[in-house]
């Protein structure tokens, strides 16, 4: 089989197993390809074992054939993946063959649009279509017994889906009832339903800030933290997009400079590593972890008094 060919079948594989990209039409457009290809291209996948259903002329990879969830789990790639993906390649030398050749097969199997549109979890994979569904059509839809953390109740909640966070975690989404944009964790949703009605408040929808820790909120704190080599090292592993936002100021030093959401998601790295982490300029965040650990000594003397 020529190249060319295998290099268009492993485009259009991930593109059957997604649901935005359904008729030949628009599959043609993606690819470049005439339509009489592409039909020889499905009945080739056919061929080699894999389960294509086409109704109302829509084509879809069906989640029961072989391979499907290994496809799933290969194709997804989270911002933080991409990131670091893309500055192992950019610190190979520009002049490098293998540097061009890796660029070219990646960006000829991938585009943003494309992995924003494969699932890796398989557990919530229809409600993310359902999700990807809505928002495409921009529709009201319905969170069936939302599970909320913070009425620790299930609910049905109405809301409008217009944007996902890292990893497809969350979903942004403005709430009628509530009248503002929230939150709302996919893992939470037991169930989804695409209503018939269209957004009604789309001039609302606008994603907040999330943080390198990833975590959300209206407000935006600076904090500037010194970091040792093992600190700095650990945080980049942990919290890959913090790398953009690090300096190192001496051989074995690093500056952290950012904004955060909350101080509750630098809090919990200092804790973990207070001999390696100096917090610099940033009483807020100081008192934030004095009051933590007064906390958590109440509590420790507490239980000994017991």
């Amino acid at each position: 089989m020529e190249q060319p060919k295998i290099e268009r079948l492993l485009q259009l594989i991930p593109l059957l197993a997604n649901n935005h990209y359904a008729t030949i039409e628009e599959l043609s457009q993606q690819l470049n390809v005439q339509a009489r290809t592409l039909y020889r291209d499905i009945n080739t996948l056919r061929k080699s074992g894999l389960v294509i259903n086409k109704e109302n002329n829509i084509y879809k990879l069906d989640k029961k054939s072989p391979y499907f969830e290994d496809f799933s789990d290969l194709l997804y790639f989270s911002p933080e993946e991409a990131y670091v993906l893309k500055s192992a390649i950019d610190s190979i030398d520009d002049t490098n063959i293998i540097k061009q050749n890796l660029k070219k097969k990646l960006y000829s199997l991938y585009d943003y649009k494309l992995v924003a549109d494969v699932v890796v979890k398989p557990q919530i994979k229809d409600n993310l279509h359902n999700l990807f569904s809505a928002i495409e059509g921009q529709k009201q839809a319905i969170l069936q017994n939302y599970n909320s953390a913070h009425s620790n109740n299930l609910s049905d909640r109405l809301v409008e889906p217009f944007a996902f966070t890292t990893n497809f975690e969350q979903v942004w989404c403005f709430e009628p009832a509530a009248g503002c944009v929230k939150l709302f964790k996919t893992g939470r949703i037991e169930s989804f339903t695409v209503t018939d009605n269209s957004w009604q408040f789309s001039a609302w929808h606008e994603t907040g800030y999330l943080d390198i820790f990833r975590m959300h909120s209206s407000q935006r704190m600076p904090i500037q933290l010194r970091l040792s080599v093992r600190a700095a090292n650990l945080l980049m592993e942990e919290y890959p997009l913090a790398a953009e936002q690090m300096q190192q100021i001496e051989d074995n030093c690093w500056l952290l400079t950012t904004n955060v959401c909350s101080y509750e998601g630098p809090a919990r790295f200092i804790l973990g590593l207070y001999h390696d982490i100096e917090i610099v300029n940033s009483p807020g965040l100081a008192q934030f972890i004095s009051e933590k650990i007064r906390n958590m000594r109440e509590i420790d003397q507490s239980a000994n008094a017991d």
